[in-house]
This record gives structure tokens, sequence and C-alpha cells, in this order.
């Protein structure tokens, strides 16, 4: 029974489920100076072997890089930005290379908006020069106040033609349009250092005003009114809005 064992030694392994032979086949297994033979394991693979990697990184093109036409909208730029992330999102130097090319191609479309309002504005200016005479004079006299400065005169206005609404049962809007045409002349004072050119001009708004709502006002459908609405309220309230333009665009 010894010699027998001597003669083969083998023994059994709890863990592996097989035969282990001591001498073994060195075909199979290399084992090392101390007998121990190394399994083979996943980790072994480089970390990269089973992420993707961005095929187009180092594509100089930004579009050509997304995959997008030359005149792709920004709709279709920021979908393919996005599927790329995701398809990609596990690989730092593909994510790098996609978002660069996405701020590149956000640059140039910021760009050419501004090129564009540029040529607008050249244009507009061109046309004016080109435009006869009275034209000219009529363009001097109007100008664009700061966004801030329209807002607080519409909000002036519009409490004017609120109030003047809500009173229009118990009396006429005859006190409201006074005070709009004080705040309106007082606006063109102000801007213009002028006060008879700024009572010329309030006083031509609202006649301008009136005229056009004795016109425009019976021409409303009947049943679209209120009873409580005259004739004197509706023209009123288009004053409200010539005086708004008047103290507003006007010099």
């Amino acid at each position: 029974m010894a010699a027998a064992l001597l003669s083969a030694p083998t023994l059994k392994s709890p863990f592996l489920g097989r035969r282990l032979s001591i001498r073994g086949h060195s075909s199979r297994s290399k084992p090392d100076c101390f007998g121990y033979i190394s399994p083979k394991c996943a980790v072994d693979t480089p970390y990269e072997g089973s992420i993707l990697k961005f095929p187009r990184a180092h594509v100089w093109d930004p579009y050509k890089r997304l995959g997008v036409s030359t005149d792709a909208s920004e709709e279709e730029v920021w979908s393919a930005r996005n599927f790329l992330l995701d398809q990609y999102a596990n690989h730092e130097r593909s994510f790098e290379s996609i978002e660069a090319a996405f701020e590149r191609l956000l640059m140039t479309s910021f760009k050419n908006r501004k090129k564009m309002k540029i040529n607008l504005k050249s244009r507009l200016k061109k046309k004016v020069e080109e435009s006869p005479p009275w034209v000219k004079n009529l363009v001097s006299f109007v100008e664009i106040p700061p966004p801030v400065i329209i807002l607080r005169r519409l909000f002036l206005f519009g409490f004017m033609a609120c109030w003047s609404v809500l009173n229009s049962a118990e009396a006429g809007p005859a006190f409201q349009v006074a005070l709009s045409l004080g705040a309106c002349i007082y606006f063109l004072n102000d801007k213009n250092k002028s006060l008879p050119r700024a009572a010329i001009i309030g006083f031509g708004a609202l006649v301008a005003g009136w005229l056009c709502g004795s016109v425009t006002v019976p021409l409303i459908p009947s049943f679209l009114l209120q009873p409580t609405w005259t004739l004197e309220l509706l023209t009123s309230l288009v004053v409200y809005v010539f005086l708004f333009l008047a103290c507003s665009f006007l010099k």
C-alpha cells in the first residue's frame, strides 16, 4: 500500500472538486519556483478592455466628431451629444472629447448669432440712410430707452387703464386721462429739457389717441363689451396707449 502511494501520489482538493497531481503535467500549467500555480483571473486583463472607447476622439472637426452635419440644428447637436455621453460615459477621455466638441459648436453658434445681430443693425442703418429725407426726419424723433424705463411707464399707464375700467360705473375717465397727460409731459420734459416741446408732443398724443379711439371703438362688436363700458371709456384706453408710446419712444 505504501509503495503504491509513493509511486503515484495524488490527493483530492475539496475546493476545486478535482484530483490534483503533485507531479502534474507541465504542458497544462507552469508552476513558479515554489511549486505554486497562479490561477487566471479577469483582473489580469487590461482595465479598459471591456469599456467602450469613442472611436472619433481624435477627429479635429467637431461636426464629424459628434456625427452631425454642418447645417444641423441645435436640437440635433444636443441629441447627438447626449447620446454619445450615455454610450461612452465610463471612459473619461471619450467623455472629455465629446464635451470639447460640443463646446466648440456652442461657441461657433454664439459667434454666428452675434454676427447676425450686428449685420441686422447695419442693414437697418443702411436702409435708413438710403431712405427719403422725410423718413430720416421721422426716425430721428424716435429712440429706444432701457427696458427698465419701458416697464415702469407701462406699469403706470396700465394702472391708469385698470383704474378707469374699475371706476367706469361711477364716473368717467377724465381725471385718469388728465393724470396720464401730466405724467407724459413730465417724462418728455425730463428727457428733452424743454417744457414747450414736451407739452406739444403730449397734447398731440392725446388728440391722436382720442381721434383713433373714436374711429376704431365703434367697430368693435357690442357683444364683446360690458354694459358699463362706454365709448368715452374705451376711447380713453386708446389714449393711454398713445401717451405711453409718446413719452417712451419719442424725443
